[in-house]
């Protein structure tokens, strides 16, 4: 419905007692695209939009800078969604670096002999739709899936007219543009200190700080191969603690989180690096953070998350959860963030014991069990002692991990405006449609049965 605007799709639902209709249809098309996806964000200045046909091939596109840090590009070709991109993105790319360098050397904001933006520092905060149609003869996608596009011709095309589309919205804006560029430069800036740091801290440089604000928090693991190296955020001292006693502390670090982090959806740059908590996993991590994070300086290659197994839990979950989404989100894009699965129960019946991760387990147990066992309720990670914990969550041999990825980015960025911005509205609307209440027991208590 974004691509062919105007076009009118009904959707409906005869599957309950209640009709549920809901119909698509945008007439402004791809601009309908990006208000979509930065209804949650402040844009910086109006949707743009552009269409022109080079060499055979219609370009059309639509962008916006928020006041996010975080690129959101999403591109077609011929109606089939590039998830990984292509040639067509590249030229996109290609064409706003170009651009914006060219207007920022003309303006002083970069002087002759420095070296020109990054292009990472050039789409920080953008969010671009690209949509091509491409003459049949002309079409290419790599690979088994077809998700990425290889016409070169695609390339030119998109490279061509984006970069003649900027140099005249520039020109035209050049408020705009100086307040873009200044932007723009903030960008270059943070991303340059940030490798500084890195490249100090390699160097033996810049340890003072770094240990001040590890001293006493992070139990560090003793290889020196990062690769090798997991870093485990656990909430609370109490499990912090019994992960310290349990863990293989060659390859394993602990860092207790202390009550919930700040909810970055709602926070800039700034806050995030004076916040306690995310400073902290910030510099135990030693990779930078925002548009200078880089997944490969990583201390540590899987970092997990490991919370109670209740409503705090799963909050302190999410907020972690943003915060990586927000600030290092090469570190999901790169499969290095993982969510550890405690277990929910322990039933025990003489000298056997087992340990269950959901309501249907436990169901199917009871009735194998029968009578005479012996039922504990984990409410939190610091129930479990060193051994439990290890046995249960933390032996690579036993353990369960979920790893956290980015199957589809347009729902991932839109699901995290909604239940983590500033709309209660969206929130409240996406609970009511996608979440059914319901009252469980409660097994706090160990509870036996004759």
């Amino acid at each position: 419905a974004f691509l062919l605007k105007g076009l009118k799709m009904v959707v409906k639902d005869e599957r309950g007692s209640e009709l549920r209709e809901h119909v698509y249809q945008y007439e402004d098309g791809l601009k309908a695209f990006v208000e979509e996806v930065d209804k949650d964000m402040e844009g910086m200045h109006p949707i743009v939009s552009f269409s022109k046909i080079y060499n055979k091939i219609k370009v059309e596109g639509a962008f916006q800078y928020t006041d996010h840090y975080q690129e959101n590009i999403f591109s077609f070709a011929n109606m089939v969604r590039t998830k990984d991109g292509g040639s067509h993105e590249t030229g996109a790319k290609l064409a706003f670096t170009k651009a914006f360098n060219e207007y920022a050397r003309k303006n002083g904001f970069l002087k002759e002999k420095e070296k020109g933006f990054d292009g990472s520092d050039v789409r920080e905060g953008l969010t671009l739709v690209l949509n091509l149609t491409i003459p049949e003869e002309l079409l290419q996608f790599e690979g088994q899936t077809k998700e990425k596009l290889g016409s070169p011709e695609a390339k030119n095309a998109t490279e061509a007219v984006v970069t003649e589309y900027l140099r005249y919205f520039l020109e035209e804006n050049r408020e705009l543009a100086n307040v873009l560029c200044a932007k723009i430069q903030r960008a270059s800036q943070a991303r340059l200190a940030a490798r500084k740091a890195r490249d100090e801290a390699r160097k033996g440089k810049g340890k003072g700080r770094s240990e001040k604000i590890l001293s006493g928090k992070l139990a560090s693991a003793q290889s020196k191969d990062a690769r090798k190296k997991e870093l485990y955020l656990v909430e609370g001292d109490s499990a912090g603690g019994s992960a310290k006693q349990g863990r293989d502390s060659k390859y394993q670090a602990i860092l207790p989180l202390r009550g919930k982090v700040l909810n970055t959806e709602k926070a800039k740059l700034d806050a995030v690096e004076k916040n306690e908590e995310l400073n902290t996993i910030i510099h135990a991590l030693g990779a930078g953070v925002g548009s200078a994070f880089s997944p490969q300086d990583s201390s540590y290659y899987k970092v997990i998350i490991m919370t109670d197994a209740d409503d705090d839990g799963a909050h302190i979950q999410n907020l972690l959860l943003t915060f990586f989404y927000r600030y290092m989100r090469p570190l999901i894009e790169e499969g290095m963030l993982y969510i550890a699965l405690p277990p929910l129960y322990r039933i025990a019946k003489g000298k056997q014991e087992e340990y269950l991760y959901t309501n249907e387990e436990l169901e199917e147990k009871k009735k194998e069990y029968e009578n005479g066992y012996t039922l504990t309720r984990y409410k939190g990670l610091g129930e479990m002692n060193a051994n439990q914990l290890w046995e249960t969550t933390m032996n690579p041999q036993t353990r369960t991990l979920i790893q956290v990825t980015i199957d589809n980015a347009r729902t991932a960025e839109k699901r995290v405006s909604e239940l983590m911005g500033d709309r209660a509205d969206l929130r409240r609307n996406w609970i009511e449609e996608n979440v059914t209440f319901t009252l469980e027991d409660d097994y706090s208590k160990e509870v036996s049965q004759a």
